[in-house]
């Protein structure tokens, strides 16, 4: 019980600021909770250790990222998280055209240089993901 409140929380905090981060760091965030499972289960080294994930309904790290992101835009566009979070979300602009899209909101995805850290900013994530999630889980 322990090791599971000291590393979740540690990998928790702040965590939409790993959004965006190269494959190489996120392995080493989750290396870091395979061992927490490893140690609370008592799994061997060379065990699988997707089946001890799901047992202590863990979500791999980059996954846990990304939920974390579209949670805090799902609470911006529903009024429920600050204003400054909300203020860096614009719906895009609907056409005069009537479509089965135009009823589900739709994020403005800000261009950005790929060269820079700009793609990994809320700013540029959050309508990022949020529009790749399927039409009847935003409504």
């Amino acid at each position: 019980m322990l090791t599971h409140s000291l590393i979740t929380t540690r990998l928790d905090y702040c965590n939409s600021l790993y959004c965006g981060l190269p494959a190489t760091q996120i392995a080493k965030l989750q290396r870091v909770q395979n061992a927490a499972a490893r140690m609370i289960l008592g799994v061997g080294k060379y065990d699988h250790i997707t089946p001890a994930l799901i047992s202590l309904h863990w979500i791999p790290v980059r996954k846990r990222v990304e939920f974390k992101v579209i949670l805090m835009t799902f609470k911006a566009l529903h009024n429920q998280a600050p204003a400054y979070i909300k203020s860096m979300l614009t719906l895009r602009t609907v056409s005069s055209y009537t479509m089965r899209s135009s009823v589900v909101p739709i994020l403005h995805e800000p261009r950005y240089n790929n060269h820079s850290t700009g793609g990994r900013a809320f700013i540029n994530a959050a309508p990022r993901l949020w529009n790749k999630l399927p039409a009847s889980i935003r409504s």
